[in-house]
């Protein structure tokens, strides 16, 4: 069997480009394909690398630059410009998306076989038996050609295996309504036959991830401006209805919040990441125990948000390869727009909202396994009080008591000790700041005098930001050099828990729908079916309340008025900042245009409506066909 899968695999591989130069299909083995998947074994080998396009775009920067970059929520001066920025680099040549059209091409054509040969398959008990493992394969397919219509708009909409087709030379475009219809009809197939649960198996997708997706799918519909959208926008209710109302049925569940944390901060604990009742469709992460579909796989999404640590951190005692709780930044260098700090969060101090916190750090602590004191260039350097010199920022890379809570609420399940044995992150001193704390970003503003005076570098919006709403830079601000290195880096996907001693990889898994979204799905879907108000506030208000502690739940009510298309925009960006969804989101509202980026994101100077709502055709692809001036580079 394994001589028969790799060979297997290496055919599949080479055909996913669909084009006669990458063909190549010899066969070292004596065991033809038709043989390779007459048997179960063989058949759910293949239905496993199904999978393998996960780690492409979630967990490498890949899907980062595609679904969040360029958005009214992130912006980056130093990688993936093309996504960010709109400019020059976005282009034919881009090797990002090279390897998402490969990756999704390449998982279309390990479906369609899968769903070629399924009929010959032997060894299941029933057909229903059956159906249940072929539906994995038509949700990936689905999944898939998802991401191709709306990354790419109408391309090839691929039914067969290549091994049956053999290389398409001249492909011919089909219409995104065509890419819907197979889609949505994938979809259906996956919610009859899937089961409600896959038991210990995980990663594999169930009728939950099916039901979530298709509602999904139908609300994003709603943009192609069909006659009928209205209807797309029901269907998204009533699918998205079936799972909230009936969670317990389908083995998912919204956190809540209690007396002392939120559900909002429960959902993103560590702790809780293994197993997540709110994930409905997950990459599963392991470092060792393949016991997901796809193998072992280390996440890196979190890294690309981080500060810029060898930089001004440095200078401050965090440096990144002690940093346990938030990694290293690598030069990833995603920053959160002011848009995000300021006006989709409240930039305030102490929000009813923990939203913010949990999708944050602020706080950056002296790594360096020595205590830290400040000195005159330091106080010279980045403009402080002189009666800080000599203040020592204690060591935080000391001593961890197992089983204690932090800072953060991030508990420590290992113990480490340092040389000088120093216990990290207290506040013994009394004066409401962690005693190891280095560098601070909040959303808020803080005085200048007061700035000064704190014992750490404090970088707050009125630093990082010009009037226009730009980053800073050497050119806009005196202290551009540092402050553009310094903001909030994204939270979600980092705990000490899952680090397992390596900093660079976030081995807990990655939610790709959870239940949350879906709530707001079918938010959005009532007002956009027949604008009922009352309908997207029933499903938005829980999603409100579980951001908070329960004592402070009622700052956090809105009101039926309230509910208006521009409202869930800004909900979404609350709730789902950095999980690959914004750039989708804003096609569906029709907000990727020149004023509302110009608007939220000043940085990017060069969105063209007339080509930036596609990606484009990767310059590889059409070295390879024979038709490329037909085919089109999508006006690259």
């Amino acid at each position: 069997m394994k001589n028969i899968l790799k060979t297997t695999i290496a055919l599949l591989f080479v055909s996913s480009s669909f084009v006669s130069c990458e063909l190549d299909e010899w066969n070292p083995s004596t065991v033809d394909i038709e043989t390779a998947y007459k048997y179960k074994d063989g058949f759910e080998s293949l239905i496993n690398y199904c999978y393998d396009g996960l780690y492409y775009f979630y967990g490498k920067i890949d899907g980062v630059g595609a679904m969040e970059m360029g958005t009214d929520l992130w912006i980056s001066e130093s990688f993936e410009s093309g996504f960010t920025l709109y400019n020059s680099s976005m282009n034919t040549e881009l090797g990002t998306l090279k390897t998402i059209w490969q990756g999704f091409y390449a998982t279309v054509n390990y479906c369609n076989t899968a769903i070629y040969y399924a009929d010959k398959v032997e060894g299941y008990a029933s057909q229903e038996a059956l159906n249940a493992k072929l539906a994995e394969a038509y949700f990936l397919r689905g999944w898939s050609n998802w991401h191709l219509v709306e990354q790419f708009g109408g391309v090839v909409l691929r039914e067969l295996p290549s091994t049956i087709t053999g290389p398409d030379n001249n492909p011919i475009r089909n219409s995104e309504v065509e890419f819907y219809d197979n889609i949505i009809s994938d979809l259906k197939f996956a919610v009859d036959y899937l089961p409600y649960d896959q038991g210990n198996e995980r990663g594999r997708v169930a009728k939950k991830a099916a039901l979530a997706m298709l509602a999904k799918v139908y609300l994003q519909r709603t943009r192609l401006g069909e006659a009928n959208a209205s209807e797309y926008a029901k269907l998204a209710l009533e699918t998205a209805k079936e799972l909230i109302d009936n969670a317990a049925k389908y083995k998912c569940a919204l956190w809540t919040s209690d007396a002392n944390k939120s559900g909002y901060a429960q959902l993103w604990a560590g702790g809780n990441n293994k197993g997540n009742k709110e994930f409905l469709f997950f990459e599963a992460i392991d470092e060792t125990d393949y016991k997901n579909p796809e193998g072992t796989n280390r996440g890196r999404t979190r890294q690309f948000y981080e500060m810029d640590l060898k930089t001004v951190g440095a200078a401050w005692g965090t440096t990144e390869k002690n940093c346990a709780w938030y990694g290293r930044a690598n030069n990833r260098g995603f920053k959160p727009t002011k848009y995000l700090m300021t006006e989709v969060f409240s930039p305030v101090k102490n929000p009813a909202d923990t939203r913010f916190d949990n999708t944050f750090f602020t706080e950056y602590y002296n790594s360096t396994w020595a205590d830290l004191t400040i000195s005159q260039s330091m106080v010279n350097t980045y403009k402080k009080d002189a009666s800080l010199v000599g203040h020592v920022i204690k060591n935080t890379a000391g001593t961890y008591e197992v089983g204690k809570t932090y800072y953060g609420d991030r508990q420590v399940l290992l113990r480490t000790v340092n040389a000088s044995g120093c216990v990290n992150m207290v506040d013994e001193d009394g004066d409401g700041y962690l005693d190891g704390i280095s560098v601070f970003t909040p959303n808020y503003t803080i005085d200048a005098a007061t700035k000064a005076k704190l014992p750490f570098l404090c970088v707050d919006p009125s630093d990082m930001f010009t009037a226009d709403g730009k980053w800073v830079t050497e050119k806009t601000s005196d202290m551009g050099v540092y402050y553009k290195q310094c903001y909030p880096s994204l939270n979600k996907y980092s705990s000490i828990e899952w680090n397992v001693n390596n900093n660079q990889y976030w081995l807990g898994d990655y939610p790709i729908m959870r239940l949350g979204e879906v709530y707001l799905i079918a938010a959005e879907a009532a007002l956009r079916y027949n604008n009922d108000q009352a309908t997207a506030l029933k499903y938005i208000q829980p999603l409100r309340d579980r951001a908070a502690v329960t004592s402070r739940q009622s700052e956090m009510t809105v009101s039926q008025s309230d509910m208006t298309l521009d409202f869930i925009l800004k909900e979404s960006a609350r709730e789902l900042a950095g999980e690959q969804s914004r750039w989708y989101d804003l096609k569906r509202f029709g907000k990727l245009t020149k004023t509302y980026l110009g608007q939220t994101n000043p940085d990017i100077l060069e969105f063209n409506e007339a080509k930036h709502r596609v990606r484009p055709i990767p310059q590889s692809y059409l070295d390879a066909i024979a038709n490329p001036d037909e085919f089109g580079n999508n006006g690259y």
